[in-house]
């Protein structure tokens, strides 16, 4: 009961400084996560296991060979924003995860959804998980860094380091009141400079394999 007193309490706030909602809350690629959502749906009902939730930064992840455990559940939608994991929550709480590892929210600043709006959705995602299926633990990681030297990297990501650090250090703020883990891979994967370091990524944001073998690097003491 006290979590949702003070998540309520946060959203207020939040939303009182977001009146007005302008940005478009579809998934960058509606197709693609029709698509996506339908073939979750087919998959069998399995519980306990671990969940990669996220947008096209984890469903680029071969998960099950990474984390060398076959029974892990990518959850990663390419396109995906915040709103886009509220509505298929339902696929992750029948699913009774042991632990759920969410990052999402590059997507909603890459259309100037307000940070107030990001953090308010995941803030939510973390609390309908922590009701329909409590015994899970939620990681809640931070958003990546972009490096904009690429010259392949979309405009529509370009000056958002501020909003990302603005969200993450939110996110590491309310971790414990909120009831997650907060993982900072933003600090991580910095290069001397303050931008993603290079040889993580392929265009300024999606990850290479070397990317990926540094992620998993950050989050496999939190899988034992």
């Amino acid at each position: 009961m006290r979590i949702w007193i003070f998540f309520l309490f946060v959203m207020l706030s939040f939303v009182s400084q977001a009146q007005t909602r302008t940005y478009d809350t579809l998934p960058n690629l509606p197709e693609h996560s029709t698509k996506r959502v339908a073939l979750f749906k087919k998959q069998p009902v399995v519980t306990g296991k671990v969940i990669m939730l996220g947008n096209s930064i984890t469903e680029g992840g071969n998960w099950k060979k990474l984390l060398k455990d076959s029974s892990v559940i990518n959850r990663g939608i390419s396109g995906d924003v915040t709103f886009g994991v509220i509505n298929r929550l339902d696929d992750i709480v029948k699913r009774k995860p042991s632990k759920v590892f969410l990052l999402i929210g590059i997507n909603d600043l890459s259309r100037n959804t307000p940070y107030e709006v990001i953090l308010e959705n995941l803030f939510s995602i973390v609390a309908k998980i922590r009701a329909g299926s409590p015994k899970t633990q939620v990681y809640v990681q931070s958003i990546l860094p972009t490096n904009e030297t690429f010259k392949n990297l979309l405009p529509n990501f370009k000056g958002k380091e501020s909003d990302i650090i603005t969200v993450n250090t939110q996110l590491g703020r309310y971790g414990e009141k909120m009831n997650y883990v907060f993982i900072d891979l933003h600090t991580e994967f910095l290069d001397a400079t303050g931008k993603m370091d290079a040889k993580y990524v392929t265009d300024g944001l999606h990850l290479n394999p070397l990317g990926y073998q540094h992620w998993v690097s950050i989050v496999q003491p939190y899988l034992k």
